[in-house]
């Protein structure tokens, strides 16, 4: 199997398994692998069930499609704009999950209510302000909240991860979403108690060498 073969298949098992955790609902979200100067990214409406490796769109680094495919996800600026900015990142999923959108629509961030929130990057999960979807100012309000992170809010829209796989992008926007229901439960109990900065800190270094060696890269 060529390189891009594995990675066509690689993206077509992530944007199949938003749907297998629920992370999305219909045909929502998309998912994207960076493929040398550009990207293969899942085309716009596609049902994700029906979705085969030979549907992904590859985009140049320009932005321009491949010609003769079917269009691009209506998102492909943000997954632009991310590898233009993040040479580390080979990945990246976006979605519509419940929680984290929940909170995405009343513009809040995730504090460090709980030491996990670390496995994004830093000490708490920004909120994106708000543009409309599809919208290249929607792409470059992500890039600046994702910065030095690896998963954000988008306001009154969703979620976004990155990582070094479509495979990790999966599973961290999940653990995302995981931090948003537990924070909104949180949130209902009563007064919140946020981690101190110091240990916050303390925490995204231990995920640096966290797991078995060659799986570090599945955590900032």
């Amino acid at each position: 199997m060529s390189a891009e073969a594995g990675l066509r298949a690689e993206v077509v098992a992530a944007a199949r398994g938003l749907k297998a955790r629920k992370l999305t609902a219909g045909r929502s979200g998309n998912v994207s692998a960076r493929l040398g100067d550009g990207f293969l990214v899942t085309p716009s409406g596609v049902a994700y069930e029906l979705m085969g490796p030979e549907d992904l769109v590859r985009v140049d680094g320009a932005g321009v499609p491949e010609p003769g495919a079917l269009l691009p996800s209506s998102e492909w600026q943000l997954h632009r704009e991310l590898y233009r900015a993040r040479p580390d990142v080979r990945a990246i999923v976006h979605a519509h999950p419940r929680f984290s959108t929940a909170l995405a629509c009343a513009r809040r961030e995730i504090p460090a209510f709980h030491y996990m929130v670390a496995i994004a990057g830093g000490r708490s999960i920004r909120c994106a302000p708000y543009a409309t979807f599809g919208s290249l100012e929607l792409a470059r309000n992500a890039v600046a909240a994702l910065t030095g992170r690896r998963a954000c809010l988008l306001a009154n829209h969703g979620s976004v991860a990155i990582n070094s796989t479509a495979a990790y992008a999966l599973e961290l926007i999940e653990e995302v979403e995981w931090l948003a229901a537990q924070y909104l439960a949180a949130l209902a109990a009563g007064p919140v108690t946020i981690l101190w900065d110091a240990e916050m800190d303390r925490v995204v270094e231990k995920f640096r060498t966290y797991g078995q060696p060659g799986t570090h890269d599945r955590t900032p």
